[in-house]
């Protein structure tokens, strides 16, 4: 076989280094405040000195007049409390604290925002007096449609319109801006255009499955970088990668071996990582890091199949959608070898701005822009796999989703050898004469069909979920 040419760098060998890492204590929820307050079953009415509330029930009432002070915490992909009713003419000071062990961030669509805290830090905001009400979030990707969102709400005849900015201290006149300051206006997702052709210069990803090392023990490095990446012709993302590229490298072993995985987050915000290739405790190596933080994941690999690995921190499916997947391919015993072997990466694209992250609602209402094999728009349309005649192919697929289901199917040929999550379905010479058309998988499930071109010519691969396979999950197989 005569693969494309290749972008995804090779895995690079690394001691593993170990870290201790311990989550903060969340805050316990304070129970009931007395019998006066019964009735208003979740609300909390701050004290009417004006001194702070352990607000940590999801509604806060505050007390006419003055400045008040609520307490807010960030953990759990949750706000509180979630809603502040203000009467008219009281100022409202949010004190915001981040109990969680990920990152969080308050931005105000009135303009005031914290910097994003990391566990155990804190931050004031001066709302000022409210008059009309404000919606909060958390503005990491991801956490606001998670649930991570606030309402202050102006009671007792309140104004309609909000002070401005320059009335309010504390208040940053920008509306809409982030943690780190910048404006985040909406932006119009690029549009693909299934026909078109890639610029010059432009290589595919490679999937030629590399032979499994002869070593027992894996010790690899993986480095989580924000990269910028073409994903279809003219059509660029910010995605979050495991050493550069998605699909993330793939690994390859057979059962008994250990993997000793050193993640490095080199990136602008927290990931994890989760490989299904092993049976581990997810407290700890699974456990989101901040930038510059790294963790030592390990594993056995007791069983064979075709592993997903994906980004561990929630929410999971924007990650995933925003380039955090692999594979990892544990061969069964005995596995004969075969002339061409391939991996193909099923997964989804979510499209943001040009140049932007993953649009979270698409992914929330679970309407992706185009489905892919490793990572790119009909790449292996336009970069024919090669094969001979003649040869036993093996392709294994692993489906990364993170929402939809594969049903890998190669046009002109049939499949005598089907694996799918650990098993053999068919072999040749089976009593029943039988063959497959499909390898059907479901998000995060995997395995591989072999196959004989018999003549020359180009033989498509697709998803035979026509709409899917329609949308860039096609490829041809070039025959000679």
């Amino acid at each position: 076989m005569t693969p494309p040419q290749t972008h995804a760098p090779g895995v690079d060998d690394a001691s593993a280094s170990t870290e201790a890492g311990s989550r903060q204590d969340r805050i316990s929820l304070i129970g009931g405040l007395g019998l006066g307050l019964a009735m208003l079953t979740i609300a909390l009415v701050v004290a009417l000195t004006g001194g702070p509330s352990r607000a940590r029930d999801a509604h806060a009432v505050v007390s006419p007049g003055g400045t008040r002070t609520v307490e807010v915490t960030l953990a759990d992909m949750r706000i509180t409390p979630s809603t502040i009713d203000v009467p008219a003419g009281t100022r409202l000071v949010l004190h915001v604290t981040n109990t969680d062990a990920m990152r969080h961030d308050l931005v105000l669509d009135s303009g005031q925002h914290t910097p994003l805290l990391d566990a155990g830090q804190s931050a004031t905001l001066d709302v000022g007096i409210v008059g009309a009400r404000i919606s909060g979030w958390c503005s990491v990707p991801g956490h606001r449609a998670a649930g991570m969102t606030m309402s202050i709400v102006p009671t007792s005849g309140a104004t309609i319109a909000a002070p401005s900015a320059a009335a309010m201290p504390g208040m940053n006149s920008t509306r809409g801006t982030s943690a780190a300051g910048s404006s985040t206006p909406a932006q119009a997702s690029p549009v693909i255009d299934f026909q078109a052709t890639p610029a010059a210069g432009w290589h595919a990803y490679d999937p030629t499955l590399q032979p499994a090392p002869g070593a027992t023990e894996h010790r690899v490095t993986f480095t989580v970088r924000d990269t910028l990446v073409e994903v279809a012709p003219g059509v660029r993302q910010t995605l979050w990668t495991f050493n550069g590229t998605a699909p993330g490298p793939t690994l390859h072993g057979k059962v008994g071996d250990l993997f000793t995985i050193t993640l490095v987050n080199q990136a602008s915000m927290g990931h994890g990582i989760d490989f299904h290739a092993g049976s581990v405790s997810p407290d700890q190596a699974m456990r989101t890091i901040a930038p510059g933080q790294s963790l030592t994941y390990q594993f056995v690999a007791d069983h064979s199949g075709a592993w997903l690995y994906h980004c561990s921190t929630m929410p999971m499916s924007l990650h995933i959608a925003n380039g955090m997947f692999g594979a990892v391919i544990i061969d069964p015993p005995d596995l004969a070898p075969v002339a061409d072997e391939l991996v193909l990466i099923h997964s989804e694209l979510y499209l943001g701005p040009q140049d932007g992250t993953a649009d979270e609602a698409k992914v929330d209402a679970e309407k992706p822009d185009a489905i892919v094999f490793n990572g790119y728009v009909n790449q292996y349309d336009h970069a024919p796999i090669r094969i001979k005649a003649g040869d036993r192919v093996r392709v294994w697929v692993v489906d990364a989703g993170p929402q939809r289901s594969a049903a890998f199917h190669v046009v002109g040929t049939q499949f005598d050898t089907v694996f799918k999550e650990g098993a053999y379905l068919l072999r040749p010479g089976n009593a029943e004469h039988g063959a497959s058309q499909v390898l059907d998988l479901a998000p995060a499930q995997g395995g591989f069909v072999e196959f004989v071109l018999p003549a020359a010519g180009h033989y498509a691969f697709i998803d035979h979920a026509m709409v899917d396979g329609e949308r860039g999950a096609h490829g041809i197989f070039e025959a000679y």
